[in-house]
């Protein structure tokens, strides 16, 4: 789930592989477990009820909202904790937190060591599977009045056929 102040909870999208439309995902769970097998398991239009190639797309690639295309192969959210996205005032990235099932907010791989150090009871759950990598904003999507107040990115992105995250309003 993506959030920003000011914005509202993001979309979960994932493109078909076979025709490259855009099919809106129904939860941040199923999400994840798309892109979780992604490269094992290309997501295509008909793992979609009553959905096939031939119908038009859910949602369209384009500047209507900012897009984040989201690294296939992450692992899924461990069951009790949550992945929290957050863009950053500037939109030049999205920071990556976990929310334990305390409550707690960890931010690094380093911090969940010692959450999962200091709570025995999630001893069995492997630190891979929490993973602080975060999707790359597309930039050709950032607001123009962003672009022009200061968006620094690395380099520009190009589209990909990949899973996204989309951020709603502007």
């Amino acid at each position: 789930m993506v959030e920003a102040p000011g914005l509202p909870v993001g979309l979960y999208a994932a493109q078909c592989e076979e025709c490259f439309k855009w099919r809106l995902i129904s939860s941040q769970e199923e999400y994840e477990d798309i892109r979780s097998r992604l490269i094992e398991e290309p997501f295509t239009c008909h793992r979609k009820t009553d959905t096939s190639c031939e119908d038009p797309p859910d949602i369209d690639y384009d500047t209507t909202r900012t897009w984040v295309i989201d690294k296939p192969n992450l692992p899924k959210t461990p069951k009790g904790f949550k992945r929290r996205l957050v863009l950053r005032r500037n939109f030049s990235k999205l920071d990556a937190y976990y929310v334990t099932p305390t409550g707690k907010t960890v931010r690094s791989s380093t911090k969940m060591l010692t959450f999962v150090e200091a709570n025995p009871q999630y001893k069995d759950i492997p630190l891979s599977d929490f993973s602080f990598a975060v999707p790359k904003v597309m930039e050709e999507t950032v607001p123009e009045s962003i672009l022009k107040s200061g968006f620094s990115s690395c380099k520009r992105s190009k589209k990909t056929k990949d899973e996204s995250v989309d951020i709603d309003g502007r």
